[in-house]
């Protein structure tokens, strides 16, 4: 992830937060063992560390924004990408790493776009008012609600205890 002269807050937290010590491989966890879209839950965390508040409707309607996009353009570009990694033996290896190199590009400015539409949904002032770390646990309790899965403890709290420590560094 890289910043952009048109970034948004939410880019610049998802940017600094993504790369804070385990935060990465919980997200990629809950993703790919729960059906996470990464970028919703690094919004519904960066609402929280604005001081706003979600409804159980409010995260489901986020998600919902995001379904169409993350089907038909993310989740695509992320399945190539991953094939990718051990091409058929007919495929040039190098080749095919050069590909992925592009494709993981492209999926990455499409996590951007996506994260410039989550921002562009409300102005932050629109969202209710609520303390910092009981906001982002509800967030993510709802969302796991919305998804009808059970997150594991594990990648949560590292999540959670992460957050934290950005409202102290």
């Amino acid at each position: 992830m890289t910043g952009t002269p048109t970034s948004s807050p939410f880019w610049t937290f998802s940017l600094r937060f993504y790369r804070l010590d385990g935060v990465a491989p919980a997200c990629l966890a809950l993703q790919d063992e729960q059906g996470v879209d990464v970028n919703v839950l690094l919004f519904l965390l960066f609402v929280a560390t604005q001081g706003r508040s979600l409804t159980q409707a409010d995260v489901a309607a986020i998600d919902v924004a995001m379904a169409d996009w993350r089907r038909e353009t993310v989740a695509p570009l992320r399945a190539v990408r991953r094939v990718l990694r051990t091409p058929p033996a007919a495929i040039d290896a190098a080749q095919a790493e050069a590909l992925r190199e592009r494709i993981k590009a492209v999926e990455l400015e499409a996590e951007r776009l996506e994260q410039k539409a989550l921002f562009a949904l409300r102005p932050m002032a629109a969202w209710g008012q609520a303390g910092d770390a009981a906001a982002a646990a509800g967030h993510v309790a709802a969302y796991a609600a919305h998804l009808g899965v059970s997150f594991p403890p594990a990648p949560v709290q590292v999540l959670l205890d992460r957050l934290a420590s950005l409202s102290t560094t």
